[in-house]
């Protein structure tokens, strides 16, 4: 039997098609010299993946050719064509209603003309999107990313489209695009058509906000003196219960919750200890106990910098802090930086925008009217907290124009040897969500046993590559990390549970040891 998802050729690119060896009497009346058909009957059938290795060799991988088959939207198996055929239209469209909102509510001629161009210029992405067109070059918007995005396309995917494009690729252009619409306006360079959309959920999940915010107000009850063995384990359930609060708030990513309802969105942010019990069995590859040694270890030495890669805005990033600032008052860490985006990418991801709306609506906000006084006290004990942090440097917001391009997190060390340098001094790098995780795997067809070190690469390998840890709900196709048994576990869930790769039921604690306190060098 064949795979087709072996085959990393794109379906509707041009191919060599053999034709029929003229006869001696058309040769002898055109004049063509003769040619000798070869019978290939006998021969094995044309395998268009003949002689392919996987992975690919370090020198034979770039974007357009991943160490394993890359998902490209023409793959109708995958989660990609779904995504490319359906997702990113809705999303699209749901964004052109945002702005058409806005525009209703102006009143200056030149910012609502302004605002009207940049509505045409959504519609020609849409236009290309849904004609599946070739990727063009970026505009010169103004943006530190646009040599980044140019030169990828140019070395890479001349003559690509967005459905023959790695997936991962042809997403994140889609939304680079977005951003191009508003950067090279004159008033509407900051819009965020997402920014509604993130709001509007976070309001939803009051039930969640408040399970926690009543919880964590008061500080983290360290026991006096040296800790014993009680305290310890108290500590230790404490951050185990809190890392997983932190990686199931990745359940509402609204790239994803396009339509669902407000009882949907409750059940995905249930924290509860007993509903934590249940779901940890759900986590394929479970690296806690390897996370907790670190952390542990960064304790002893006082404290150490923990980095967050941010995912979704909104409630999961209200999980993040929550989990950041048990990891300040137990001395599991001393400094916290967390890497947003430039701009509005992937609907949800966080910006700087996103990052003060939710301190400020904690402390300032009227968003739960139905709360009680208990319960906003308690989220504004949090939001003061927090921002006190943030004052004092204790947490870091931090964005760097890498994240928002197309290159997967291979090509870091790189394309972005600045940032590089930068990660390699953390102690312990966090990754969260589904995106990030496509990046650090390089979105491409691993088998599930690819132990999670090597499905990283360089971010493993690379000399002063740090400690990482990947908080993910699995919500996309590609799945490494589970073991030496991975490859039969995969295959019986795709039996057992159609779609269990993008239901979030499941998710990974993947974690790599990297080579941190190896100098960084570069080419």
């Amino acid at each position: 039997m064949t795979h087709d998802y072996f085959v990393d050729n794109p379906a509707n690119e041009t191919s060599i098609v053999a034709s029929a060896a003229p006869t001696k009497a058309h040769a002898a009346r055109s004049g063509a010299p003769q040619k000798i058909a070869l019978s290939l009957a006998n021969l094995p059938k044309r395998r268009d993946d003949a002689g392919a290795t996987w992975p690919r060799t370090p020198s034979k991988i770039d974007p357009q050719n991943p160490p394993w088959p890359a998902f490209r939207g023409y793959h109708e198996y995958s989660f990609a064509h779904a995504t490319m055929g359906h997702r990113l239209p809705t999303i699209l469209g749901k964004a052109v209603d945002d702005v058409i909102r806005t525009l209703n509510e102006q009143s200056s001629e030149e910012e609502v003309t302004d605002l009207v161009q940049c509505i045409e210029r959504m519609e020609d992405l849409m236009t290309n999107l849904s004609g599946n067109a070739k990727l063009r070059y970026i505009v010169d918007d103004g943006e530190a990313d646009v040599a980044l995005w140019n030169k990828e396309i140019a070395k890479y995917f001349q003559g690509k489209t967005f459905m023959n494009a790695p997936w991962l690729v042809a997403e994140a252009y889609k939304y680079r695009r977005l951003r191009e619409c508003f950067a090279v306006s004159k008033y509407w360079k900051e819009y965020d058509v997402f920014f509604r959309q993130k709001c509007d959920t976070f309001s939803r999940s009051q039930d969640a906000v408040f399970e926690l915010s009543t919880r964590f107000a008061e500080p983290f009850e360290k026991s006096p003196g040296a800790p014993n063995e009680n305290a310890l384990e108290r500590e230790r359930l404490m951050f185990t219960e809190l890392t997983q609060v932190c990686l199931w708030g990745n359940s509402t990513d609204l790239s994803l919750l396009i339509d669902m309802t407000e009882e949907q969105i409750k059940r995905l942010q249930a924290t509860s200890v007993e509903q934590l019990a249940r779901t940890e069995k759900n986590i394929l590859d479970n690296s806690l106990p390897l996370l907790w040694d670190t952390v542990k270890s960064l304790k002893d030495q006082g404290g150490g910098r923990i980095d967050f890669v941010l995912d979704n805005a909104g409630f999961e990033l209200y999980c993040d802090f929550v989990y950041a600032d048990f990891l300040i008052q137990s001395g599991l860490a001393r400094e916290i930086r967390f890497h947003g985006k430039k701009y509005p990418w992937f609907v949800s991801d966080v910006t700087r925008k996103d990052w003060n709306w939710l301190l400020n609506t904690m402390v300032y906000g009227h968003l739960f009217p139905t709360a009680s006084e208990v319960e906003l006290r308690s989220l504004k004990k949090l939001g003061l907290r927090w921002k006190e942090y943030e004052k004092q440097g204790i947490w870091v917001y931090e964005q760097h124009p890498f994240w928002c391009t197309g290159f997967t997190y291979w090509d870091l060390h790189s394309e972005a040897p600045d940032l590089f340098l930068h990660l390699s001094k953390s102690d312990l790098l966090i990754f969260k969500g589904d995106l990030n995780h496509r990046k650090l795997t390089y979105d491409c067809q691993a088998p599930a046993s690819t132990p999670f070190p090597v499905a990283i690469g360089p971010m493993s390998s690379a000399a002063g590559a740090p400690k990482i840890c990947s908080l993910r709900t699995i919500k996309s196709d590609v799945v490494v990390g589970l073991g030496d048994k991975g490859d039969e576990i995969a295959e019986r869930l795709d039996k057992e549970e159609p779609g269990w790769k993008i239901s979030g039921k499941y998710a990974v604690v993947s974690f790599s040891e990297g080579r941190p306190g190896e100098k960084v060098r570069f080419a």
